[in-house]
């Protein structure tokens, strides 16, 4: 049996590209609306675009929310996508809702003091900070896609998987934490590379995912 893979739908999520970025490397993804919907996959996409609260909002009304926090709990492989990395966290300046509060920390506002434009929007290469499944096969260009106004900072530096520069300020661009993983930036908007890093996933999944340190 393949994998069973599932795309997370709460409606602010850009999920037809990423529909189209795993449809390059043949894996289906199963649409994840309710509760009900998780019994026919065994790994999960968050994706999101848009602001922290509104996203909070529209994921608690899908009834997932409490899913989702048994699924990591019991250590199932979730990937989380720019706005999905973000709702990991415990907090956002951007508003008032709790997140997921799958790591500790909270997300920032890129500062406005480093003669860079916010949103930070373009490519921009990553900083390895420690191996983690994206990153299980060497990547030769290690530039990837950004559209993002606010960057997360992790409370526990061990959860910290890569980095990117803003201006002279380092900014997370990767998380990862036992089989929870997520970028900021869009790996199915970051070409070849961006494929590279997603086949990476699905290849350490389909090794049984063993939990990374």
């Amino acid at each position: 049996m393949g994998l069973r893979l599932g795309l997370i739908d709460y409606g602010m999520g850009n999920l037809l590209s990423v529909q189209l970025a795993f449809s390059r490397l043949n894996q289906s993804l199963k649409i994840v609306r309710q509760s009900s919907d998780l019994s026919y996959v065994d790994s999960l996409v968050l994706p999101g675009v848009g602001a922290f609260d509104p996203a909070m909002e529209q994921l608690t009304k899908t009834g997932l929310v409490p899913d989702l926090k048994t699924w990591v709990k019991e250590d199932k492989p979730l990937l989380g996508i720019c706005l999905g990395l973000q709702l990991f966290f415990e907090s956002s300046e951007e508003g008032q809702l709790e997140g997921l509060g799958f790591l500790k920390g909270k997300v920032q506002r890129l500062p406005n003091n480093e003669g860079e434009r916010v949103p930070h929007m373009g490519w921009a290469p990553l900083m390895e900070h420690k191996k983690c499944p994206l990153l299980r096969q060497q990547i030769q260009n290690n530039w990837m896609y950004f559209v993002h106004s606010y960057s997360a900072v992790p409370k526990e530096i061990q959860d910290l998987a890569a980095t990117t520069q803003f201006g002279t300020t380092s900014v997370t661009a990767m998380v990862w934490k036992g089989r929870l993983g997520a970028c900021q930036f869009h790996p199915e908007k970051s070409a070849e590379h961006g494929k590279r890093m997603l086949q990476n996933w699905l290849e350490w999944l389909n090794d049984g995912a063993v939990p990374t340190p």
